[in-house]
């Protein structure tokens, strides 16, 4: 379906109630990538009805995570086109005539309940053990609104200013057909709904009814979101059917759910807190509480590897192809290859991605990044020797964090030993073994990792020994650390004059440790 240019227009909606959950990324995200499959625009527009929930600084946040991310937005609060105002507290003028629509053909009306009586409205039911009170085609009947007060009654009261909310009128006993791109033909009986409210007695709209107006008068031709709002979905069919759009009325996908690591459940905060992950894109600090919760960005992943990891959750290419850039995810995706089932959050396979993209970058960025660790944390460091380090390390670091914390034995000696691995391999011949080794660095002819590999070979054999017997444990002397990356090429970038420093203090140090 296009709207009547023939452009596919697909929107994203959030509510500025807090920071943008992962799961909302990955829903902008489907939406952006279908549109610019189709050739079709993206829309942000900001769902702010509900002031009282409305948070400080969330639609910043918002926007800030989509461009992160290379989700570029086509129309919205920054870029107006033609549909704006793209807040819904702006347009709250245009929704009140809809409302009205629907009262004046039947399809609405007045509610004049205070809190109280809708109280008692349930009590009533659940001590009928009914499970699940609702405001509905049944209940409606024994409440205070336009359908059961006399007409002079519902006008003197709206007269006065009485409040009331408008409520939908769901019809008795329907059975109520939407085809979804990602579940078929999903059919529900308008039993089970009820007579949600369209417009609240301060004016403003429920997101219900704003919602399916902005989507028509912004051309909105696919509405793609989660899963949570397929039973909603009913009601909107419904709202398009009695304000006469049902034959423009978009399509609709309803994306599975982000599931926790173990698959039980909903992905949340609570689970990042507790398993040690991000549920954010960027770092959030609540600004009433001052909470802060940290994001992907600041963890150290490339934007490209959240876009990569998020595209596969849910959706796959029908290959078992990985790794896709955006333009790559542009060209492939089909909203057809979208699953049902929830799928589980690995955050360890989110990882994997990150360091498949760190690998990708050029030299010149990880060391630029390792520079400004270096500098944050006041270390002294030969710039000439960082490229050799950067390239040894890049193939173990997840993160650009990494080169400083693995290889932190570049800038500074190591004040400890590995005891488990001292403990194992120090005896008198290991000692008499890296004792010739080190005599014997300061006259090699020349310093690379082969000549190096081949001197210890050589000391090693004489004393009837492989270089397997202490290799670790001259890592150990070297570094501090039991493992690590290649270390002939460790020994080559330190230099011969601080290997054999840092040999004849670890010797003194050993043999003096209570082993």
């Amino acid at each position: 379906m296009a709207n009547s240019n023939g452009e596919v227009r697909v929107r994203f909606a959030p509510s500025p109630t807090g920071p943008l959950h992962i799961g909302g990324v990955r829903t902008a995200l489907f939406n952006y990538l279908f549109a610019r499959s189709q050739g079709g625009k993206m829309i942000l527009r900001i769902e702010d009805t509900d002031q009282t929930r409305y948070v400080q600084g969330a639609e910043d946040y918002i926007k800030e995570s989509l461009q992160w991310c290379g989700i570029e937005i086509d129309e919205g609060p920054d870029n107006p086109g033609d549909n704006a105002p793209y807040r819904q507290s702006e347009r709250k003028d245009m929704y009140r005539q809809y409302a009205d629509q629907l009262i004046e053909s039947g399809k609405a009306y007045y509610a004049f309940d205070t809190p109280e009586e809708l109280e008692k409205m349930r009590e009533r039911l659940k001590a009928a053990r009914i499970p699940n009170p609702q405001y509905n085609s049944v209940t409606r009947e024994t409440m205070r609104n336009s359908l059961t007060l006399p007409e002079n009654e519902v006008k003197e009261l709206l007269e006065s200013g009485e409040p009331c909310v408008i409520r939908i009128k769901i019809p008795r006993k329907e059975e109520i057909r939407l085809e979804d791109m990602v579940r078929g033909w999903v059919m529900v009986h308008s039993e089970t709904l009820d007579d949600k409210i369209l417009l609240k007695s301060d004016g403003m709209p429920t997101y219900h009814l704003a919602n399916v107006v902005d989507d028509h008068l912004m051309g909105i031709t696919h509405v793609i979101r989660g899963e949570e709002w397929l039973p909603s979905a009913p009601l909107h069919v419904l709202l398009y059917e009695f304000l006469g759009w049902a034959d423009t009325s978009p399509r609709f996908a309803h994306l599975p759910l982000l599931l926790k690591p173990d698959g039980n459940g909903k992905l949340s905060k609570r689970d990042g807190d507790k398993l040690g992950f991000p549920v954010f894109p960027l770092d959030w600090k609540d600004p009433k509480t001052e909470e802060l919760s940290s994001g992907f960005r600041e963890r150290g992943f490339f934007p490209e590897a959240v876009v990569n990891f998020l595209a596969l959750l849910g959706w796959s290419p029908g290959n078992n192809d990985e790794i896709f850039s955006m333009d790559d995810l542009i060209r492939v995706f089909t909203i057809e290859r979208v699953g049902k089932a929830g799928t589980k959050f690995d955050f360890e396979k989110a990882k994997w991605f990150n360091q498949h993209y760190l690998r990708e970058q050029p030299d010149e960025n990880l060391i630029a990044a390792l520079k400004s660790d270096l500098d944050e944390g006041g270390f002294s460091y030969d710039q000439e020797k960082l490229r050799d380090i950067v390239d040894l390390l890049k193939e173990r670091a997840v993160f650009t964090r990494d080169f400083l914390s693995d290889g932190i034995f570049f800038f500074q000696r190591p004040e400890s030993y590995d005891e488990k691995v001292v403990r194992k391999k120090w005896n008198e011949k290991s000692a008499a073994i890296l004792g010739d080794f080190e005599g014997q660095l300061s006259g090699l002819g020349a310093w690379n990792s082969d000549i190096i590999k081949e001197t210890l070979e050589n000391c090693a054999s004489s004393h009837g020994s492989s270089v397997g017997s202490v290799m670790q444990l001259l890592r150990v002397c070297v570094t501090g650390q039991a493992a690590g990356a290649d270390l002939m090429k460790t020994i080559e970038i330190l230099g011969s004059d601080e290997v054999i420093a840092r040999l004849g203090v670890a010797f003194k140090r050993l043999e003096v440790m209570e082993l």
